[in-house]
């Protein structure tokens, strides 16, 4: 069996390889969209709907995960669908097709996130949760830079050419299910490393309960925790919109647009090791940055100057980072092994509606009115503040009141 850190670091290059298929493809979802016909308010919401798909569909994934306990194939199966479509939406001839296959892509991730997620937080337990989860999406960026990047350069030498572009994504995506398998082979229960840290934790083949057992609650700590992310995301651009508005206000060319979501998710990398290592030091408080970065980020990227725009990617990068690493190691820390994939479920489902809601609400705001969008996010993100303190002071109560 793998030592914990040599488990994290592999399966991040697993989702390295993946990501360099997906987030090239995403580095060009606005352009192409576009190129089809699209408009600012079909970005949004075909963007957001994705997004609300990878998150949402997890409340379906993450307790079915959890009833048959084969995290291995959950895992394998959405990646499979992630790495099967995005050679395809290079030829799609249609708007229709395109947005099918955009969407089709992020149900690929809601199919393995929760098992995924599982998987990493117990090798996690031994590594620090913060820093296990940072660590792996650290590494999960670095195919994320690679992967615009290719794209760029494809793009550049065909002629702006969506095709080869999105057809050569295909090589990393078979190199990722080649290692995947061999992980899961060497390391078929990651259970042990969190029951091998705590000798007193129930066993890991039985920790998840019988069929006829009644499943516990998840705590109200976890629920008070997804009310806050979800407001957060209510008010959180996609990067659909942030490259329809380079692309559409003659900003940037389309070529160069994978090159600024590289740039943004080496931002991501670097916020999510920052962010990790906080996490474990300060604990949740880390992530008040959160609604900080979401509020500045409209007001700083629907600007009409190259520079702002760049800047603007960049906060889109860093915010992203925390949603992908600390956010989820929160969980992990507030829900036990026996519920965690329920739990990871139920935790993106409330992401991805609110998602959706913004997705839509962004696009629409954009193509109405760029100061109306940036006062309403501004206003969302100090309302998601009031929902974090609101918790915190209640669940101060209610320890004081036991």
């Amino acid at each position: 069996m793998l030592g914990a850190w040599r488990f994290v670091t592999v399966f991040g290059t697993v989702s390295l390889l993946a990501d360099f298929v997906y987030e090239g493809a995403r580095s060009i979802t606005g352009p192409l969209l576009a190129s089809l016909g699209a408009t600012g308010l079909v970005v949004g919401v075909v963007t957001g709907i994705g997004e609300a798909a990878a998150l949402g569909l997890r409340l379906v994934s993450g307790p079915l995960t959890d009833r048959t306990q084969r995290f291995w194939a959950w895992t394998i199966a959405g990646y499979a669908l992630t790495i099967v479509t995005v050679p395809f939406l290079g030829v799609a001839g249609t708007l229709w097709v395109a947005c099918a296959l955009v969407i089709a892509e992020r149900i690929g991730k809601a199919v393995r996130s929760p098992a995924k997620d599982t998987l990493l937080s117990h090798a996690a337990a031994v590594t620090g949760r913060g820093r296990g989860f940072a660590v792996h999406e650290a590494l999960d960026q670095i195919g994320a830079v690679i992967g615009p990047l290719t794209v760029a350069g494809v793009l550049a030498v065909s002629g702006n050419n969506y095709g080869p572009a999105l057809g050569v994504l295909a090589l990393p995506g078979v190199a990722a299910l080649a290692l995947l398998v061999w992980l899961a082979l060497r390391v078929p229960d990651p259970a042990r490393y969190e029951s091998d840290r705590d000798a007193t934790s129930p066993p890991a083949a039985t920790s998840a309960g019988t069929p006829t057992e009644r499943p516990a609650p998840l705590p109200a700590a976890f629920w008070a925790y997804s009310a806050f992310t979800a407001t957060t995301m209510i008010g959180f651009a996609t990067f659909g919109v942030l490259s329809f508005h380079m692309v559409t206000r003659g900003i940037l060319p389309a070529a160069v647009v994978p090159l600024i979501y590289a740039a943004a998710m080496g931002a991501d990398a670097l916020a999510a090791l920052a962010s990790g290592w906080a996490y474990d030091r300060v604990g949740a408080k880390t992530l008040a940055v959160l609604p900080i970065l979401s509020a500045l980020i409209p007001a700083v990227a629907f600007s009409d100057q190259v520079w702002l725009v760049v800047a603007g990617a960049l906060l889109w990068g860093a915010a992203v980072g925390i949603q992908e690493s600390t956010l989820r190691a929160v969980v992990a820390d507030l829900v036990a092994p026996p519920r965690r994939a329920t739990a990871y479920g139920v935790f993106a489902a409330a992401l991805g509606a609110a998602t959706a809601a913004g997705g839509a609400l962004t696009g629409w705001l954009y193509d109405t009115s760029i100061p109306a969008l940036v006062a309403t996010v501004a206003v969302i993100q100090l309302a998601a503040i009031g929902v974090a303190i609101v918790a915190i002071l209640w669940r101060r109560r209610s320890l004081v009141t036991r």
